[in-house]
């Protein structure tokens, strides 16, 4: 039987390490030569507000740790100010990790939960993933063109706790070499706001002028199928562009299909059995 050859990062953690360096490395040369990175920042707010967002920080995460839910509201909120009031011109590329940095114990940053290869962890600076995903979920809601994002496909790791966006919008980081990025390719000035308060981290993106279309992320088709003796969640998620003035529907767009394994308990869930045959079809 045919054996697949290991990756050279999957033939050891050494070789996983000098991997990451290479990765980190390779970034770190790359945005030498990069010139239009988005880093001024302005403490006057645009005087538009094109959309808000406030997410919960500590949030029951199965059996996770409380400690580490507190740990993050410390990482979360040495990292907000980093972007807080970050100036994207048109023509400009934001870039999470340019704007925070490196997560080290010396900067304050605590032990939090991380998720690795569709497994949690802890790490230093724990936590850095829900700001990904709050800065993805606000710019969801403009013409911004994303150009880097990645995410924790295949896995639905955690079951619903109060959940404000859908599943499947998250985003995946890693310093440096798994960055979170748009660009602006409006001729739209743009602005992100980000602070914590004691419950929630808090998020706004302002314009320097009005849009002219509003935009709705929505779910369609969400069930969860048993196939192969595993449970998967499964969902389209689109996003609808709508004319303020006239209310119109501009465009309709599939942003995600969404097939993921579920990894906690599913005894409370409403489960649809599919047969290989309808695998096969859908």
């Amino acid at each position: 039987m045919y054996k697949k050859r290991k990756l050279f990062c999957e033939i050891s953690p050494l070789t996983y390490k000098i991997s990451v360096m290479k990765c980190k490395f390779m970034r770190y040369i790359k945005d030498l030569i990069t010139r239009n990175l988005a880093t001024s920042k302005s403490n006057n707010s645009l005087p538009f507000t094109v959309y808000k967002q406030s997410s919960l920080i500590r949030r029951k995460l199965g059996d996770g740790d409380p400690v580490l839910q507190d740990n993050k509201a410390i990482n979360l909120s040495l990292a907000a100010p980093k972007v807080s009031g970050v100036i994207i011109k048109p023509g400009e590329i934001f870039s999470f990790w340019k704007l925070v940095g490196s997560c080290t114990t010396k900067k304050g940053y605590q032990e939090g939960l991380t998720i690795s290869n569709g497994k949690t962890s802890k790490g230093i600076g724990g936590g850095m993933c829900q700001f990904t995903n709050l800065i993805h979920w606000l710019v969801l809601h403009t013409p911004i063109q994303i150009i880097e994002h990645h995410h924790h496909d295949g896995m639905d790791l955690f079951p619903d706790y109060g959940r404000q966006i859908p599943f499947g919008t998250g985003t995946s980081i890693a310093y440096n070499y798994l960055d979170y990025r748009f660009k602006n390719i409006t001729d739209t000035t743009f602005q992100l706001i980000t602070y914590t308060s004691p419950k929630y981290l808090n998020g706004e993106i302002r314009a320097n002028k009005p849009l002219e279309c509003k935009y709705h992320i929505k779910v369609e088709d969400e069930f969860f199928s048993k196939e192969n003796n595993q449970v998967y969640r499964n969902g389209k998620v689109f996003r609808h562009c709508v004319d303020l003035k006239t209310g119109n529907l501009i465009s309709r767009e599939l942003i995600k299909i969404n097939h993921a394994k579920v990894m906690y308990d599913v005894s409370n869930l409403n489960i649809i059995e599919l047969h290989k045959s309808k695998i096969k079809n859908s």
